[in-house]
């Protein structure tokens, strides 16, 4: 659908439906969707069908793990190969937001941008530099593309995934302040945030993080208990609006960022446990690059994280970050520069699966 197309001309927009890591989104080609911002966002909340708590009316899987959209296009950058825009579409709001990234989604882009013709594959392993438009980054991502194709059957596991999986490594070599402008955004490894201590960090995901227990929680509560106790996720809500303007996000009322994590120590042989809201309901999981900042606050000693991590000894660092329903390994490169914290590698292991494609048809204006 390009500019000036009638809706009632819409005869289906050309979509791939893909799970990347612990997400679910629609992959469109940029040329098929409205070139106007405003026309695109509508046309979205259409195919995902919000707002509606059920998005009954759309594709989306009423829950925001599962409205997401990923928008590639072939790049013109001499250190990129693809464009990457990464939308949340909210559930029971109307509202289109690009203003974080997503790692999980960002598993299915290099797959996405070979069967699309936008990158050509080689035989075994393909890896496909992409562009992240929302944080203006680049992030290394190696597939499986034996005999110059794409697979997604594999041997690779991830917590809150079924089954096996073909490998995705992501590598994030420039992540460090990418939305906030500095990794510490305040210039505190420790700031005092409505009562709450709390680190705020951006290594590809601007996240404030805090101790369970000065929240009055454990951080080893279910999803479900979380997001059923109102009174913590009102004081949540209120340190979140106080950190907006201090990470440079200004007023975030409107906003996806920054996430809230709330950290405990280990419980499953891990480096630290977290709880994560994005921003308002517990995410059953971890996303990718909050994972990146996470690990990236243990690597700070005096901080919340850093006081309850177990984190090994040397440069190269496996943290394991654990969550509800498992654990995700950030592979770190970490080193002091200066006094002040340099991280040179940040990875992680994911999984895609592509499963379906097609052409998804939006309900019409009312």
């Amino acid at each position: 659908m390009r500019e000036g197309m009638p809706r009632e001309g819409i005869q289906g927009i050309p979509c791939t439906w893909m799970r990347g890591g612990t997400s679910k989104g629609a992959y469109f080609l940029e040329h098929d969707l409205p070139t106007v911002e405003a026309e695109r966002d509508a046309l979205l909340l259409a195919v995902m069908g919000s707002p509606d708590p059920r998005q009954i009316d759309g594709i989306g899987g009423a829950d925001p793990l599962t409205s997401k959209v990923a928008v590639v296009a072939a790049s013109e950058r001499p250190d990129a190969d693809v464009e990457y825009l990464f939308l949340q579409v909210f559930v029971d709001r109307a509202v289109v937001t690009d203003r974080q990234n997503c790692g999980n989604i960002l598993a299915g882009v290099a797959q996405f941008a070979v069967e699309k013709g936008l990158v050509r594959a080689a035989d075994g392993r393909t890896e496909v530099a992409v562009h992240m438009v929302n944080s203006d980054q680049v992030a290394g991502v190696t597939i499986e593309t034996p005999g110059g194709v794409v697979t997604y059957e594999g041997s690779a596991r991830i917590d809150g995934v079924p089954g096996a999986a073909a490998p995705v490594l992501q590598n994030f070599p420039q992540a460090a302040g990418s939305t906030c402008g500095a990794l510490l955004p305040t210039g505190n490894a420790v700031d005092v945030i409505a009562g709450i201590e709390a680190t705020c960090i951006d290594n590809g995901m601007p996240v404030v993080v805090m101790r369970a227990e000065d929240l009055g929680a454990s951080g080893y509560e279910s999803r479900e208990a979380l997001d059923a106790d109102g009174a913590l996720k009102e004081r949540l809500e209120t340190v979140r609006r106080q950190a907006g303007p201090l990470m440079n996000l200004g007023d975030v009322r409107d906003k996806s960022v920054p996430k809230m994590t709330m950290v405990a120590p280990p419980r499953a042989g891990g480096a630290i446990a977290t709880r994560t809201f994005i921003p308002h309901r517990c995410h059953a999981s971890i996303g990718v690059l909050g994972a990146v900042s996470v690990a990236t606050a243990c690597m700070l000693p005096d901080s919340p994280a850093g006081a309850l991590a177990q984190v090994p000894a040397g440069e190269e660092k496996l943290v394991s970050v654990e969550h509800p329903i498992g654990e995700t390994s950030v592979m770190m490169r970490v080193s002091t520069e200066g006094g002040a914290l340099k991280i040179t590698r940040a990875a992680v292991l994911r999984t895609a699966r592509k499963l379906f494609e097609g052409r998804v048809f939006p309900r019409s204006a009312p």
